[in-house]
């Protein structure tokens, strides 16, 4: 089939009743989501993924991932409007929007970082439309040695762009690996680090952690916070950028969309950490980079192009290597395996629907999403008013019937919390937890391809270098453990996350 004709089926499946419901109702949760601080998508998908084992596989994909781009959206509303980010990612747009608010061109703010995104997820949609077939083709030459050395390249990357200390990172990867080989060898029929316990026979179930790590912590260190009662909204007046809005700013959103699809290739890559490199990017770039966090448009165009593209652009690695990139795309990679579908080369060849309907429902999800979001900027905001005591309890009691519905075991209720008071002490020392649910997820797969390959060549480690992509792998690994040794590199990598730890 040629490329027209596989969008042709992508539009023909997004385009169905149900689908397209599911899209839109991914959509609008993403943006509720991201309007609520406290929130995030990680724990909405978390939470959302025992449902949609219910739910036809493309139906359920589509949503989890409205869920996911559509959370930048709907983190900006409040950024602009009150300077209170609903999500991770739109921290650094406050520090322009709410400054543009308050000179009573917030419309113009929300308008320019709604079309920047919509811009930004058209071209990342674009970019997997294009690569993934081609990337997948290449796929399909990978031995177990080529998935070897490219998950300790991930993995190791993964703890580069992690933010906090790389020691810190590290232990967290570390912590991960050690918790997916818990459970019965499948080699040798023995349990590992079930310390007798029968329920761990089977290994931690995926939700049990995600829930624990970013749903219950989620709620803890949230109760900690003041409520939301007593937000000040700033004015809304002319919703329509000016042309010198347009001049300013369509650079910054190239800039930020190039950014933005680049990094959410990177494994630990993502929203977030594209939307702060864009903003200190346009700074360095602008000739007027003393004005920035004074309200200026560029400053809430590139970093919000940036996170969108990001979002849609980290599915290419997963979809065409069947590697997650980040603890999203991880949660996504859970939502392919609950229907039986493994993501990588095969599905292309074998389920092109799959593929080209995800594709497509992006591209839909994207101008919902402007649709949705412009026009109910005041419905958002009022969100805001519902205390966040009222909030939690409905929050905390998805948590547990989301765990308890996997395997209706209380036993899993009760880790989940374990792991959400794990969480939290994580928070406290400012561990990010997103590279340990890498780790855990890459885990069982480093292992047993690693078995698979040493097996195939007795016991002979050197297959790993005599293969010319193993070998490329490897040799990128060594680079960025050179990397980090150098002072220099450490303290840019250090400045790059700086404002997000403030």
């Amino acid at each position: 089939m040629s490329f027209i004709d596989l969008l042709m089926l992508g539009f023909g499946e997004a385009m169905t009743l149900q689908n397209l419901s599911f899209c839109l109702l991914g959509a609008l949760l993403g943006t509720l989501i991201g309007v609520l601080p406290g929130i995030g998508p990680t724990a909405t998908i978390a939470v959302l993924l025992p449902i949609t084992f219910f739910l036809p596989p493309l139906a359920g994909i589509i949503m989890l991932a409205g869920i996911y781009y559509g959370a930048q959206y709907g983190g900006t509303t409040t950024a602009v409007l009150v300077n209170l980010p609903g999500e991770a990612s739109s921290v650094v747009t406050t520090l322009d929007g709410y400054q543009m608010a308050q000179q009573g061109r917030a419309g113009a703010a929300l308008a320019v970082a709604a079309l920047g995104s919509f811009f930004a997820g058209t071209v990342a949609t674009f970019a997997i439309a294009v690569a993934g077939p081609t990337l997948s083709s290449f796929a399909l030459s990978f031995g177990p040695a080529e998935y070897v050395s490219l998950m300790v390249f991930g993995l190791l990357a993964a703890t580069i762009l992690a933010s906090g200390t790389v020691l810190k990172a590290i232990g967290m990867i570390l912590i991960g690996l050690l918790l997916g080989m818990v459970g019965t060898d499948q080699s040798t029929g023995q349990d590992r680090l079930t310390f007798g316990a029968i329920e761990l026979f089977d290994g931690i179930d995926f939700i049990v952690i995600a829930i624990g790590l970013f749903g219950f912590s989620e709620i803890i260190a949230n109760l900690e916070r003041s409520g939301s009662e007593g937000v000040t909204l700033a004015p809304i007046s002319r919703l329509w950028p000016t042309r010198d809005d347009f001049r300013r700013s369509w650079a910054a959103v190239l800039r930020g969309t190039g950014v933005g699809t680049f990094l959410g290739l990177l494994p630990g890559g993502g929203a977030t950490l594209a939307s702060f490199s864009a903003y200190s990017f346009e700074k360095k770039m602008s000739k007027r980079p003393q004005d920035f966090g004074t309200g200026v448009v560029e400053g809430v165009a590139a970093p919000e192009a940036a996170n969108n593209a990001a979002a849609q652009s980290s599915f290419i690695p997963l979809l065409t290597l069947g590697i997650p990139s980040n603890n999203m795309m991880a949660m996504m990679l859970s939502a392919f395996m609950i229907h039986g579908i493994t993501p990588g080369p095969t599905v292309l060849a074998n389920q092109p629907e799959i593929f080209w309907g995800l594709v497509a429902s992006m591209w839909i999800g994207n101008a919902l999403l402007v649709i949705i979001n412009l026009p109910m900027i005041g419905l958002w905001v009022k969100l805001l008013t519902v205390p966040y005591r009222l909030l939690y309890p409905a929050i905390l009691l998805f948590c547990c019937i989301g765990v308890y519905s996997m395997n209706n075991r209380i036993f899993d209720v009760m880790l989940a919390a374990g792991f959400g008071l794990v969480g939290y002490v994580f928070r406290k020392a400012k561990c990010e937890p997103g590279p340990l649910l890498l780790g855990f997820v890459l885990g069982p797969l480093l292992e047993s391809n690693l078995r698979r390959t040493l097996l195939i060549e007795q016991g002979d480690p050197s297959i790993f270098v005599e293969r010319p992509i193993s070998l490329t792998m490897l040799i990128a690994t060594v680079v960025l453990l050179g990397l980090m040794i150098f002072p220099a590199f450490r303290k840019s990598r250090q400045e790059a996350f700086q404002e997000e730890e403030g």
